[in-house]
């Protein structure tokens, strides 16, 4: 074998393992809360409590949190804190604040903050603003779809 085959071979066999990596992390279940990869905080840290009252995205602090899910949930008053405690149901996103969209095609992506929709009283966040357009051209069925798909791909422990 000449130095460029075994070259070449090595590549191949590296290749194929990162992608049998990645595969098989694609294949485990999800966690209920997206945090991110350097965070603990859901929603980016925004306070969920201010999409409903304040009819946008507010950034949450510090001193108004609490731990849901496995998550750090940060709030801007402590008004909007004790909300959320109260029922924490109410004002979380659905799928745990993945892209309601992806989630509706069987698949997970992060969710922003800055593309949601509230629906018949419930957060929905979306990954941009050109998921979010797909998304809004049929809701009804996305989240029927969504709500379907979301079991079997969240971690239920």
């Amino acid at each position: 074998m000449t130095l460029t085959q075994c070259k070449h071979s090595l590549f191949a066999v590296a290749f194929s393992a990162i992608l049998s990596l990645f595969t098989f992390s694609h294949a485990l279940a999800i966690e209920p809360v997206y945090t991110g990869f350097f965070s603990s905080n859901a929603v980016g840290g925004y306070d969920t409590v201010s999409f409903f009252k304040n009819k946008k995205p507010t950034k949450g602090k510090s001193q108004f949190s609490t731990s849901y899910k496995g998550a750090t949930w940060l709030f801007s008053s402590q008004d909007n804190l004790n909300a959320f405690k109260k029922n924490p149901d109410q004002y979380a996103p659905q799928y745990g604040g993945y892209c309601a969209w992806a989630i509706s095609q069987g698949y997970d992506a992060s969710g922003s903050p800055k593309h949601y929709k509230i629906v018949d009283g419930k957060l929905y966040l979306n990954y941009n603003a050109g998921i979010q357009k797909k998304w809004m051209k049929n809701i009804p069925k996305h989240i029927a779809s969504a709500n379907k798909n979301w079991p079997n791909l969240v971690d239920a422990n």
